[in-house]
């Protein structure tokens, strides 16, 4: 066979290889080129975000939510304060006068006996100082007013202790879970470190919405593995846990059901023993329900005989609310009121001061 007629049949199958292998190379070339483009422009990467975990905030400073309370209490229009004033404004107090005083009082859920208390000192004063300036008769009305209030009441939350315990009780519906989520963020807004106990375990999601008002501001919860676990146990391990952890305080939310009085004695009463064996209680406030009025201090009375309180947190005490109650309840329990709910917010929770309540009230 001819060699040049080998070389050409070689160069004739040889020849479209070489093409096709050319025609891969640069595709490949041009292929890692556009990658390097992509890559020029693709974002820096970020660090992993942990899923599930909402966002942190930082609460309001507790100082500076007295202040809201006098407003918000301002721009609820007062009925109370301004019936008071009203009527003491007038020129000749008649007997009807005073009537109407005492109905604006009872109405606002004062309670009888303050009621009378407090006409008695304004007939007095009226029939010496006179109610002819409406700038004296707001003093004198303010004066008693904060003297029935009481301002001689310790007020203080104590949580000092290792580490300081609270345990929260009240029926369900008054806002429990929820107060107990916002002292959490008071005492965290005051540099406290908190750990919190859902010792409610009888209400479904009552541990999942003290958690989530806990992982806002960087708060643990200890919790039961199941609804309808012994809450007594829970209790004592939040507790056990705060003790080992060094933390400042322990807030231990409770269940509030009233089938009967029996029960709940032996139900808080189990929780109170179990507790003080890691550490003793330094707090227990009852809340409850401003706008629950006559129905609410009947409730306050059966947590006070079978839970020993030591201070009031009154919810929804704004526009919706009779103010009296807080005269009303710290006579009938003989504990002070020390929080005080101002809306729904999580920082309307704030430590209550008579004077601010009462120039609240007067607008």
């Amino acid at each position: 066979m001819d060699d040049g007629f080998v070389f050409s049949n070689v160069l004739i199958w040889l020849i479209p290889l070489v093409v096709a292998l050319v025609a891969v190379i640069v595709t490949l070339v041009l292929l890692r080129r556009q990658d390097k483009g992509r890559a020029a422009v693709r974002p820096a990467s970020r660090p992993p975000v942990a899923q599930g975990a909402p966002d942190q905030d930082t609460p309001a400073p507790s100082a500076g939510r007295l202040v809201r309370l006098r407003e918000r209490l301002a721009r609820s229009g007062s009925p109370f304060g301004a019936a008071l004033l009203a009527v003491l404004s007038r020129d000749h107090l008649t007997d009807a006068d005073w009537d109407e005083l005492e109905d604006a009082l009872l109405l606002a859920d004062v309670g009888a006996g303050p009621a009378t208390e407090l006409i008695d000192a304004l007939r007095t004063r009226v029939r010496v100082e006179g109610v002819a300036d409406p700038s004296a008769v707001r003093t004198m009305l303010r004066e008693e007013l904060i003297r029935l209030v009481d301002p001689t009441l310790d007020r203080t939350l104590h949580t000092a202790g290792n580490p300081g315990v609270v345990l929260v009780v009240g029926v369900n519906g008054t806002g429990k879970t929820t107060t107990v989520g916002k002292i959490a963020r008071v005492l965290v807004a005051d540099d406290y470190s908190v750990l919190l106990g859902a010792a409610d375990t009888f209400r479904a999601a009552a541990a999942d919405q003290l958690q989530t008002w806990g992982a806002r501001v960087g708060v643990k919860t200890v919790r039961a593995d199941k609804d309808g676990a012994d809450p007594a146990a829970v209790a004592f391990d939040a507790v056990k846990r705060g003790k080992a952890e060094g933390v400042d305080v322990v807030l231990v939310d409770t269940a509030g059901r009233l089938q009967n009085k029996t029960g709940l004695m032996d139900e808080l009463g189990k929780i109170t023993r179990v507790i003080t064996r890691e550490a003793p209680l330094t707090e227990v406030l009852l809340v409850l329900d401003a706008t629950t009025g006559q129905n609410g201090l009947q409730q306050a009375r059966v947590f006070a005989e079978v839970a020993g309180i030591t201070g009031i947190a009154l919810t929804k005490l704004d526009g919706t609310a009779k103010g009296g109650i807080v005269v009303a309840v710290q006579r009938e329990l003989g504990v002070p009121v020390k929080l005080v709910g101002l809306g729904e917010g999580p920082d309307d929770l704030a430590p209550f001061d008579p004077e601010a309540f009462v120039d609240g009230i007067l607008g």
